[in-house]
């Protein structure tokens, strides 16, 4: 009876490692499309020292419709701050910001740092025996780019 009692228990774990390393078989691209999200977003960051609004809702757009990403599209944050820790997402059009500040710009000048992050969540789902579990698992990608542009409306100092 003890042989029966072990041989069970082997199965089931045996059977719960099969089903964690298929989902790990499937964290891989998930959080590989993560990652290439949020290094095209610091390609387009770097040349124009921000984010674009129509950048942001586009590749928010695309990581949502994405298959992988639909059960938990409404957890995925896109996060853009500059070098002074306020938001690096703005309007498409850089002359609306001829009047503001050099604060209220959503830009800095060329050679400061802009972070992008994408953060998401993961669901682990493992189904035994008609019963499902479920744990999310939230994860992020970070990237820090230099700005590259030179922004005539900005003061140039040297540091």
């Amino acid at each position: 009876m003890r042989g029966l009692a072990k041989s069970v228990l082997v199965a089931i774990l045996v059977s719960v490692c099969i089903m964690m390393f298929t989902n790990l078989v499937f964290f891989f691209p998930w959080y590989m499309t993560l990652v290439v999200e949020t290094f095209n977003l610091s390609q387009a960051a770097a040349s124009d020292n921000y984010i674009k609004q129509s950048y942001y809702d586009d590749a928010l757009d695309r990581m949502r419709n994405r298959p992988i990403y639909r059960d938990k599209a409404e957890d995925i944050r896109i996060a853009v701050t500059n070098e002074s820790g306020y938001s690096a997402i703005g309007g498409d059009d850089e002359e609306a910001y001829a009047a503001l500040t050099e604060w209220e710009k959503p830009y800095r000048q060329r050679g400061k740092s802009v972070t992008v992050t994408v953060s998401a969540v993961y669901p682990l789902k493992v189904t035994l025996w008609g019963k499902k579990y479920e744990q999310e698992i939230p994860a992020s990608f970070s990237l820090t780019t230099i700005g590259l542009k030179h922004y005539k409306d900005l003061d140039f100092y040297f540091d």
